[in-house]
């Protein structure tokens, strides 16, 4: 304990620096110079009081900022204890997203850029499994400084992210209804679906039939399936919600409206192998753009949210900590597919 206690006493005549950053940076000094290593066991915070005089929330606040950083993890009635040599890591962030889809990549690499390299950040994904949810849940407890969520959409994760304090978690993608107090930038579906089909309505009319690929229990929103079935009630158009895809649905005068990309790109190398006209012969809406999208075949008409505001909205919120509570606006960029 000896040499920790030197490194700590080193720092108490530098009096720009406050009594927990004196410990915070003495065991940062210790890590960085071998008296400490991971697996290493640091003094009780009684230990602490007692050695050094200062007061015992000092010493719970310095230790909370290590953990936060990632350096210290506690351990029920065992103690604190050294888990991480990375010292430069201002704040360890996890990050738990539904899955890697392209946009959630576009998501990840904008908030990694905006974070820069003094923030360390773990990723999970859910996949829209509650155990799984569950099970990450209590893997990464009282781990992390700051904790970003694309939630499940059920009231069951809720006592799960109210385990958290508000000013350590910003709720991302889906809109889960949470305490006043908690903060979201989320994107919302069913109204703004349905608005962008509005706007599209002369186009899909030309064609014979409307199809959305929509398969329940997975990842895709509900919301997107609710808005089609009320427009194409509302605006009379023959309309199908498939399942699964199958190559001999890709038929002349059919508009196809893919959530997943998987299904999309089925559709497109199909519709290639048909010599099919991609925006005459058939028709191709989308979710969620990215560059791919606004290349291939000319152009895929997309109903999308804007990730990289997203994404650097979540950033300045793990950096600052100032409450939000947004909805971030869908576009409609048609292209030469419809």
């Amino acid at each position: 304990m000896l040499p920790l206690l030197e490194k700590i006493y080193d720092l108490q005549d530098i009096h720009t620096v406050s009594k927990h950053e004196q410990i915070v940076l003495g065991i940062i000094e210790a890590i960085d110079s071998g008296v400490l290593k991971v697996g290493d066991k640091l003094p009780s915070i009684n230990e602490m009081v007692a050695e050094i005089g200062y007061a015992r929330k000092t010493f719970v606040k310095a230790y909370t900022e290590l953990k936060e950083r990632g350096l210290v993890e506690s351990k029920n009635l065992k103690g604190y204890y050294i888990i991480s040599q990375e010292t430069k890591v201002t704040l360890k962030v996890a990050l738990i997203l539904f899955a890697f889809h392209s946009f959630q990549e576009e998501f990840y690499n904008t908030f990694r850029k905006e974070l820069g390299k003094k923030y360390h950040i773990d990723i999970f994904f859910h996949h829209t499994n509650l155990t799984l949810f569950k099970t990450i849940m209590d893997n990464i407890s009282r781990k992390y400084g700051m904790y970003v969520i694309a939630p499940i959409q059920n009231k069951e994760v809720i006592p799960l992210l109210k385990k958290i304090p508000s000013d350590r978690l910003v709720l991302i993608d889906r809109y889960l209804k949470m305490p006043k107090e908690y903060s979201y930038i989320a994107q919302e579906f069913e109204e703004v679906t349905y608005n962008k089909l509005v706007e599209l309505a002369p186009v899909i009319k030309k064609y014979d039939k409307f199809v959305l690929f929509f398969k329940e229990n997975t990842d895709l929103p509900p919301d997107i399936l609710y808005a089609f079935k009320r427009f194409i009630k509302e605006y009379n158009i023959k309309g199908k919600v498939v399942e699964s895809y199958e190559s001999n649905i890709v038929k002349k005068g059919t508009v196809f409206f893919s959530i997943s990309d998987t299904y999309l790109w089925q559709v497109l190398k199909d519709a290639r192998k048909m010599e099919y006209r991609i925006g005459s012969d058939i028709g191709i809406l989308a979710h969620d753009d990215n560059i791919v999208k606004e290349i291939a075949f000319g152009g895929i008409t997309t109903i999308s949210t804007d990730f990289e505001i997203m994404a650097k909205k979540a950033a300045i919120f793990v950096k600052e900590r100032n409450p939000i509570q947004e909805i971030i606006p869908t576009y409609l960029r048609q292209r030469n597919s419809l």
